[in-house]
Parts: C-alpha cells; sequence; structure tokens
C-alpha cells in the first residue's frame, strides 16, 4: 500500500489540506483494494487551520516510511516552518519520497532549497514573490501543475486536485485516475493552465503621468484600429516619444498595453454577454475573429470559447 502523508502546519489552508485527504482516500482499484494509507502529519498534534483546529495523529517522524509527501499552503502571513520542519523534508527527499505542494505550500517547499534548479509554479497571485524570494527556482505561472519525477508542485487550491489526480495516474494508470476524477465531479485534464484565471491589469502609473489622457482614450476607442501614430497625436508627442514614455511609466510598449486591455475587454464580454465569438473580436478591436482567438489563447491558454464555459455565470438546477 503507498502511504500518503500531508503535512499540517501552523495556519495550514483547511481545502488544501482536505483535498489530497478526500481524493487519495476515496480512490479504488478494480478489485475494490484501497491502494493509499493518507495520514496527516505535523510538528504538534494541534494545528491552528484558519479558524479551525486540526489533530495531527503524527508527528514528523510519520513522514520517514511515506512514499509521497503533500505540503499544503497556508495563510498569508503563516511564519516560516521551523527548522525540523524544513529538515524533515529534506530527509525524505533524500530517501527518494515524492514530495509535492499545493498552492502556496510551493513556499514552504523552497524553503528547503530542494526546488533550486527546477521548475516550480504556485497560485498565479504569489508567483512573482516566489521568484523574487527564490531566484535560483523556475518560476512559471501560468501552468495548473509541474512536475519535475519526485518535485511537484501545483498552483491555487482547485489545481491541487488536478494535481492529486495526476500522481494517481502516474501510480495506478488512467482508468484508476478517471475514476478518482468522476468522484472528484471533475475532469481528468482541464484545459489550459492557469494563465485563464489570471487578472490581466495595467502598471499603475506615476500620479500626474502624461499617458493618462491618451491611456483613458485608448480605453474607449478599443474597438477601432489604433495606430501608433494615432495615438503619438492624441498625446501631442512624436511616435518615438510615446514608446519611451510608454516604457519608462508602464513596463511595456503601447502595442502589448493595447493587446492587454483588448483581451481584458473581451473577458468582460464572454463572462456578461451573450455575444458571439466574432462579434466580441470586433467590439474588442481585434480585427478578426482569426486573430483574437490566436492572441486571447496566446494570453489567457485557452480558447474563447472555453473562457465562456467556465466563467460565465448562469444558473445551474439540478
Amino acid at each position: 500500500m503507498h502511504t500518503v502523508a500531508v503535512l499540517a502546519l501552523d495556519q495550514v489552508i483547511p481545502f488544501d489540506l482536505s483535498t489530497p485527504l478526500e481524493v487519495f482516500d476515496r480512490v479504488r482499484l478494480p478489485d475494490g483494494r484501497r491502494p493509499y494509507q493518507v495520514r496527516v502529519c505535523g510538528a504538534t498534534a494541534q494545528v491552528p487551520a484558519l479558524g479551525l483546529t486540526i489533530t495531527a495523529h503524527w508527528n514528523l517522524e510519520g513522514l520517514r516510511d511515506t512514499d509521497t509527501v503533500i505540503v499544503p499552503g497556508r495563510a498569508e502571513g503563516a511564519p516560516s516552518p521551523k527548522e525540523e520542519v524544513l529538515e524533515a523534508l529534506r530527509q525524505a527527499a533524500a530517501r527518494g519520497t515524492r514530495i509535492a505542494s499545493i498552492c502556496v505550500g510551493a513556499f514552504d517547499l523552497a524553503e528547503t532549497g530542494l526546488l533550486d534548479g527546477l521548475v516550480a509554479t504556485t497560485h498565479w497571485s504569489a508567483a512573482a514573490e516566489l521568484a523574487r524570494r527564490f531566484p535560483a527556482i523556475e518560476v512559471r505561472p501560468n501552468v495548473l501543475y509541474v512536475d519535475n519525477g519526485q518535485l511537484l508542485t501545483s498552483a491555487g487550491a482547485s489545481a491541487g486536485l488536478d494535481l492529486c489526480l495526476h500522481m494517481i495516474r502516474r501510480d495506478w494508470g488512467s482508468a484508476v485516475a478517471a475514476s478518482a476524477a468522476r468522484l472528484a465531479v471533475m475532469p481528468l485534464e482541464r484545459e489550459g493552465g492557469q494563465a485563464q484565471f489570471i487578472v490581466h491589469s495595467q502598471p499603475p502609473l506615476p500620479h500626474g503621468s502624461t499617458l493618462e489622457p491618451v491611456l483613458a482614450w485608448m480605453e474607449e476607442h478599443l474597438g477601432e484600429e489604433l495606430r501608433l501614430d494615432t495615438l503619438a497625436r492624441r498625446g501631442g508627442m512624436s511616435v518615438r516619444t510615446l514608446n519611451r514614455h510608454f516604457r519608462e511609466q508602464t513596463g511595456t510598449t503601447p502595442l502589448q498595453w493595447l493587446l492587454r486591455a483588448r483581451v481584458r475587454r473581451a473577458q468582460f464580454l464572454l463572462e456578461n454577454s451573450d455575444y458571439t465569438v466574432d462579434r466580441v473580436a470586433d467590439q474588442a478591436g481585434f480585427g478578426s475573429p482569426t486573430a483574437f482567438r490566436e492572441r486571447f489563447k496566446r494570453i489567457t491558454g485557452t480558447s474563447p470559447q472555453s473562457y465562456r464555459a467556465a466563467f460565465r455565470g448562469r444558473e445551474q438546477f439540478y
């Protein structure tokens, strides 16, 4: 039997902890056998968990004979793991134990140094901070999970479920994993990565920026063809000066800023209107439906149709 240990640290996020507990515990092989034994391990017996208290029936010694260790996310502002926890994870890795993190659990795993030189991910809103604090890690914010073999990381809490299903498929094959996915009421594989969930906000402008009038005008005319010389005239400057001001004040180019503004407009229309994809492309200023589909997928990681299916509000009746 494969043993899965879920590591409960102070201020653990309950959903991040319960996801692997439930998913692995409910897996059944075709003959009805349970292939996983799941345990909760902690440095202390009682673990605070955002208004709840989790009882860890196993201490850190419980990691010694496990096949997989899951490191869940913890609340913002939670203290860094104690050295005894980091050392327990390092020793587990040295024994060949598979270690996976959920959401911002990647920060705790990164503290061990085990992710240095590897690719990793975390929740998109924390990806920049992970890259800043741990420059030896190549952080990819647009994916749902990263599998380095022994070390795995996932994005937000729901992506932790994707990662658990991926590990089940690695261990027991697609049929067993598909059965686990049906019990979790989700597809075995989701289209696109977490790029589709990222809020593509524009960089803030400094107070009194000379670009404010130009950007406001651009937002109002996204559905039109906007050329650099047109934008420069609106700002009363040359194209060269316009490009320089954009670089200095937004960190990007006028065309890149415009593309993200149009993607945001398209996302709003897909979520809140009955417009066809062709009409959304026109309203957001993409010129052609083909160009819209290509650029939208490049930015969000999914197609306009799939984005609408995932994010458009609708009532469900059962």
